[in-house]
């Protein structure tokens, strides 16, 4: 069976317009119907119905349609190790982290790891800590970097490391004599830049709440959209320090300090299926023992 021709199926059953599905796969649309006669012509049965200007999967082709994106899959998937076998790569490290871990410990893990084991063909995903867990249980990703503890059953988590949480505000402008602005005024007269870490939040807020400081909030759901705010002015906010390791040496955030409140401290988390894993995950996982010692169970 020609792939060409199953990615035509495949791309059309998304569609559902052989005209888009020309576009997409930049061939002519008369080259999209000859496809699909090939195909239902091999199969023996039909596979669209026309609506209008737009084709319908009919009941045989909604059956076939699982199947067809399997056996592209695992074309793509032969492809994939066809090539890292043919550049030197003898085993393959599939990882998924955090955005914010992503950006601060991982560049230095993943050259470490890539100047110690130079033949292991990496991959790496990025994705919020919430679908960290799904993802290393699923088999997506070999191991995965969290900012908090998945709920999963089948994994094993340990802690890599707690950093502190700062009070984050845009520079003022002034040079290092000028007094610092007072924290409990920045935080009544800016707005409070929220949630863009997936833990510590509603304890924060409750406790100042409780200190009786007038909170107007925004959630802001991501690190870099929480830092780009804070330069342009919108607002203030509480994150790991080192989200912010660049800004404060640079100059463009400042750090305050927080009298009478006790922040919190963001964690780090390793992320590993409970069954053997194989040796280019144990391999990156003695690195972070060596780096994070000791990795605690949680």
């Amino acid at each position: 069976m020609d792939f060409r021709i199953l990615q035509t199926f495949v791309v059309a059953a998304a569609n559902e317009n052989f005209h888009q599905t020309a576009e997409a796969l930049f061939i002519a649309q008369p080259t999209v119907s000859q496809h699909i006669r090939l195909l239902e012509r091999e199969l023996g049965i039909q596979l669209f119905m026309r609506v209008g200007k737009y084709v319908r999967l009919t009941p045989a082709g909604r059956r076939f349609l699982p199947h067809a994106k399997g056996m592209l899959e695992q074309y793509h998937n032969g492809l994939d190790d066809l090539l890292s076998w043919r550049q030197g790569y003898r085993e393959t490290l599939q990882l998924v982290a955090s955005p914010i871990i992503a950006r601060t410990s991982l560049p230095h893990l993943v050259h470490r790891y890539t100047r110690q084991f130079p033949d292991v063909d990496i991959s790496i995903k990025i994705a919020d800590s919430i679908e960290i867990g799904p993802m290393v249980q699923s088999g997506q990703a070999d191991l995965g970097l969290s900012r908090m503890i998945p709920g999963e059953l089948q994994l094993d988590t340990f802690l890599i490391q707690y950093e502190p949480v700062v009070f984050a505000v845009p520079h003022n402008g002034g040079d290092m004599e000028s007094p610092l602005p007072d924290w409990e005024q920045e935080l009544s007269t800016k707005r409070l830049l929220t949630h863009n870490h997936p833990v510590y939040w509603d304890d924060l807020l409750l406790l100042l709440r409780r200190r009786g400081i007038p909170l107007r909030s925004m959630v802001v759901s991501h690190v870099d959209i929480t830092k780009r705010f804070i330069e342009e002015g919108l607002g203030v906010s509480f994150l790991p320090r080192s989200a912010i390791i660049r800004e404060l040496f640079e100059n463009r955030f400042i750090e305050l300090e927080t009298p009478g409140i006790e922040l919190p401290k963001a964690a780090s988390y390793l992320v590993l299926p409970k069954q053997s894993v194989p040796v280019a995950t144990e391999r990156f996982v003695e690195i972070l023992q060596m780096l994070y010692p000791p990795l605690a169970p949680v």
